[in-house]
C-alpha cells in the first residue's frame, strides 16, 4: 500500500484551481509524455525551472540597458488605438522622472488595456525595454499591477520547459499551489551523509527550487539540486537492487551442459571466435554453473558477434533439458536472428521457431502449444514472448536483445515464466559505465571490443548535400563492379514542417537515376514488403536498398559495402554508428559517407568529426552521452527507462556511484526495508515511480 501521506501528491492536477480537462491535457503532453495516465501533483513539482528571470533591476527608464529585463514605475499618459481592421499595435504612452517609454501590443484588447492602464494612474510594468531610435519600447510587458498589487510581483521568476497551448503564468500559478500539496516528509537519507553534504530536507530543497532566489539556486552542483539529484539515483539504485534482488533469490539452479550442441554449432560455424567471444562465453557458462541466477549485460559493438554468444549460452542451457527464449524489439530483427540461427540449429539438432505479433492466430496458436509441450528448444521472438498467452514447459534463460528498448517490468515479465530462468541481456549499443549503473544497476557486464578476423576497417567520409550528384555517379560506377549500397532518409513522408529528404522521393530520384536496381523500405510498410525489399537486397536483384532508420538494429547483408546517410547532422552519434555497422560485416573493403546540409552548428560538426576519426563504438557511446546527455541518448521517454527529471547523469555522476554503494548497503542490512529508514525509503520509491520494486518485496 502507498503510504496516505503521498496521497495528495498522487492526485490529479485537475484538483489544482483553474486547471481544467483541456489544460490537463495539455501538462500531461507536457509532463508524462503518454496518455497512459492523467499528470499528478508530483509531476508537476518534478518539472523543474532551467533559468530564473531576474525583476530586481529598477533603473528608471533612462537608465535602462537594451534588451535587459527591467521593472519600472511608470504614470500612464494616454493610448493611441490603431485605426479599425489595421495590423498597427495598440500602444500606451507613459513616464517616470528620467523620460518616456512606449508600452507596445500586438492584437490588442483596448478594453483590458484600458482597465489595466488607466490614464493618469501609476503601473508598476515589468519587460525587457528596446531602444529605437533613442526611444524606449517595452513589446508586451510582462507584468502590469498597480502599487498596491505590487508586492505580489515576483522578482526571481523561475523560467519552465513548456509547450504549446500552455500559458507560462498558467504553470506558474499551478506550482504555486501545488507546493501547498508538499507534505512533510520523513527523511529517507543516512543522517550522516546529508549533514556532510550539507543537503537541505527533501520539501526545502524542492520549494527553494520552485521558488529560487536567484539562478545558482538551480546549478547542478547546488545543494538543493544535488540533493534531489541523488534522492532520484538512490530511488533508481534501490529499485534495481530490489529487482537483482529478487530474480537471484527466486531461486536459480546449476546448469552445466555437456557440450555436445556446443560442439555441433562450433563446428558448423564458416569461422573462428574471436579472443573476446571466447572470454564472454566463459564468464557466461561460470554463471550458468552457480546456483544463483544469472543476470548479465552482453555490451558488444556493431558487428563484433553477440549473436553467437547468445546462440552458444542457449544451447548449452538447452543441453540441460531446459528451453531457451530470445527476445527481439522488431519483427524484422527477429526473423533476422531466426534465419542466421536457424542452420547451425538445424546442424546442431536443436528445435528453433519464430514468433512475433504480426503472425496469425493459428500460428500463434500452434507455436505456443508446441511450447508448452516441450516441442520447440528455442524460441525467437518479439514482445509477443511475454503476453500471458505464452507458456513455456521449461523455460531455462531468456536473452533479451537491444535491451534499452525494454523496461525492468517486461524484463520480468519473460524472466518470471519459468522457475530459475537465467538473464542475459545483449546490447549493440556500447553504453557509458554510468549509464549503464543507471539502466542496469550493478550487473555482471561482459564486453565484446574486437571484431571478427578478417574483418575491414570502415573508411568514413562527410560530403555537403550540394554534391549529391556526384555521390550518384560515383554509385552507378559500384552498382558495375556488383557492389550493394544502403541508402539512409531521416523520414518516411515529406514534412511541411521538416524539411528533409524523404524516403520515397529518394526512392523515385534514385530509380530515374540508376534504374529498377533500387528498392525501399520504411516502418510504414507491411511486414510482407519489408521483408520483400530486403530479400531483393540480399539476393542481389536490388542493388540500392533506400531505407528509414528501420535497418538501424540487425539488418545483416554481410556483401553490402556502401552506406549513404543523408541528413547525417539530424542524426545522433550513437545512431551513426549503428547504421554504419550495417557495412563492414564481410572481408570487403567499406565506406561509409555522411551527407549533411551545411552549415553545420558545433554539436552536429563534432558528431561528424568523431565518426571520421574513429570505429570505437565504445569511445563513441562516450562521447555521444557527453554532447548529447543521457535522455536523448537512450531514447528514455519512448523506451520505458528511467528518464531522470531532477538529476543529470553528465552533472551528477559521481552521486550515482555513491548510490549505488548505499543502496547494497540498504539491502545487506535491511533487505525487506522494516526499520525506521526502510519505512521512509518505501515514500521515496512510490514517489519515484518505483513501486514495481516493493511489489517484489511482498511476492519475493
Amino acid at each position: 500500500m502507498r503510504p496516505t501521506r503521498l496521497d495528495p501528491l498522487f492526485a490529479s492536477v485537475t484538483k489544482l484551481p483553474g486547471i481544467g480537462p483541456k489544460i490537463a491535457k495539455t501538462i500531461t503532453n507536457l509532463l508524462v509524455g503518454s496518455p497512459d495516465r492523467e499528470a499528478r501533483i508530483s509531476d508537476l513539482l518534478f518539472h523543474v525551472p532551467v533559468n530564473v528571470i531576474d525583476r530586481r533591476l529598477r533603473p528608471g527608464i533612462v537608465g535602462s540597458p537594451e534588451g535587459a529585463i527591467v521593472t519600472l514605475e511608470l504614470h500612464i499618459d494616454h493610448h493611441r488605438a490603431p485605426p479599425r481592421n489595421s495590423r498597427a499595435p495598440y500602444k500606451v504612452q507613459a513616464h517616470d522622472e528620467s523620460g518616456t517609454i512606449e508600452l507596445v501590443f500586438f492584437r490588442a484588447h483596448g478594453d483590458y488595456l484600458h482597465r489595466t492602464l488607466p490614464e493618469g494612474e501609476k503601473r508598476i510594468v515589468s519587460g525587457k525595454v528596446e531602444w529605437f531610435n533613442d526611444r524606449a519600447q517595452m513589446v508586451h510587458p510582462d507584468h502590469m499591477v498597480s502599487e498596491e498589487e505590487a508586492e505580489n510581483l515576483p522578482l526571481v521568476e523561475p523560467v519552465y520547459p513548456m509547450t504549446a497551448g500552455l500559458a507560462s503564468k498558467t504553470l506558474q500559478r499551478a506550482m504555486g499551489t501545488a507546493l501547498e500539496f508538499l507534505p512533510k516528509l520523513p527523511e529517507w537519507q543516512d543522517k550522516s551523509f546529508v549533514d556532510q553534504r550539507g543537503f537541505p530536507p527533501f520539501d526545502e530543497a524542492l520549494r527553494s527550487i520552485h521558488k529560487p532566489e536567484d539562478s545558482q539556486v538551480l546549478a547542478p552542483q547546488g545543494k538543493a539540486r544535488a540533493r534531489l539529484a541523488y534522492d532520484e539515483f538512490l530511488a533508481n539504485q534501490l529499485a534495481l537492487a530490489l529487482v537483482r534482488n529478487s530474480l537471484r533469490h527466486m531461486g536459480g539452479c546449476g546448469r552445466k551442459g555437456d557440450g555436445s550442441l556446443r560442439r555441433k554449432i562450433l563446428a558448423a560455424l564458416p569461422f573462428e571466435l574471436t579472443d573476446g567471444q571466447h572470454a564472454a562465453l566463459n564468464e557466461i557458462f561460470a554463471d550458468l554453473e552457480e546456483p544463483a541466477r544469472m543476470l548479465r549485460l552482453l555490451q558488444g559493438d556493431v558487428g563484433s558477434g553477440k549473436t553467437v554468444v547468445g546462440l552458444l549460452a542457449m544451447a548449452a542451457v538447452i543441453e540441460t533439458g531446459s528451453q531457451a527464449a530470445m527476445m527481439a524489439p522488431t519483427d524484422i530483427l527477429a526473423r533476422q536472428h531466426f534465419a542466421s540461427m536457424k542452420p547451425l540449429c538445424d546442424a546442431a539438432g536443436i528445435r528453433v521457431a519464430v514468433l512475433s505479433g504480426k503472425d496469425t492466430a493459428k500460428t500463434k496458436r500452434e507455436i505456443g502449444a508446441a511450447l508448452e509441450a516441450g516441442e520447440i528448444d528455442l524460441i525467437v521472438g518479439t514482445h509477443a514472448l511475454f503476453q500471458s498467452t505464452v507458456n513455456f514447459k521449461d523455460l531455462g534463460i531468456t536473452i533479451v536483445d537491444e535491451q534499452h528498448r525494454f523496461g525492468v517490468h517486461q524484463r520480468l515479465a519473460l524472466s518470471s515464466k519459468g522457475a530459475h530462468v537465467d538473464v542475459l541481456v545483449m546490447t549493440a549499443t556500447p553504453i557509458p559505465r554510468t549509464l549503464v549503473l543507471s539502466y542496469f544497476g550493478d550487473m555482471d557486464v561482459s564486453r565484446l571490443t574486437d571484431k571478427p578476423k578478417g574483418r575491414q576497417e570502415i573508411k568514413t567520409v562527410s560530403i555537403s548535400l550540394d554534391r549529391i550528384g556526384e555521390v550518384v555517379e560515383r554509385l552507378k560506377t559500384m552498382i558495375v563492379q556488383g557492389q550493394k549500397i544502403y541508402w539512409v532518409c531521416p523520414l518516411v513522408e515529406e514534412s511541411e514542417k521538416i524539411d528533409l529528404a524523404a524516403a520515397e522521393e529518394r526512392f523515385n530520384d534514385l530509380q530515374n537515376a540508376l534504374g529498377p536496381v533500387v528498392a525501399l523500405v520504411h516502418g510504414r510498410q507491411k511486414s510482407d514488403q519489408k521483408q520483400a525489399a530486403m530479400d531483393a537486397f540480399k539476393t542481389g536483384d536490388a542493388r540500392v536498398l533506400v531505407a528509414t532508420t528501420v535497418i538501424e538494429v540487425g539488418v545483416d547483408v554481410p556483401d553490402a559495402t556502401i552506406i549513404v546517410i543523408e541528413h547525417a547532422e539530424r542524426f545522433g552519434l550513437a545512431q551513426l554508428h549503428q547504421l554504419r555497422g550495417r557495412v563492414g560485416r564481410g572481408s570487403l573493403a567499406s565506406s561509409c559517407l555522411l551527407l549533411f546540409k551545411a552549415p553545420l552548428n558545433e554539436t552536429a560538426a563534432a558528431r561528424l568529426n568523431i565518426l571520421r576519426e574513429t570505429n570505437d563504438g565504445f569511445l563513441i557511446a562516450e562521447e555521444d552521452l557527453r554532447l548529447r546527455g543521457e535522455g536523448e541518448l537512450l531514447g528514455t521517454r519512448q523506451s520505458g527507462t528511467p528518464g531522470f527529471r531532477l538529476a543529470s547523469i553528465e552533472d551528477h555522476a559521481d552521486l550515482m556511484e555513491v548510490a549505488r554503494d548505499d543502496a547494497k548497503l540498504i539491502l545487506a542490512t535491511d533487505p525487506e526495508l522494516e526499520t525506521e529508514r526502510g519505512d521512509a525509503l518505501r515514500h521515496l520509491l512510490y514517489l519515484f515511480a518505483r513501486d514495481e520494486a516493493i511489489r517484489l518485496l511482498r511476492a519475493g
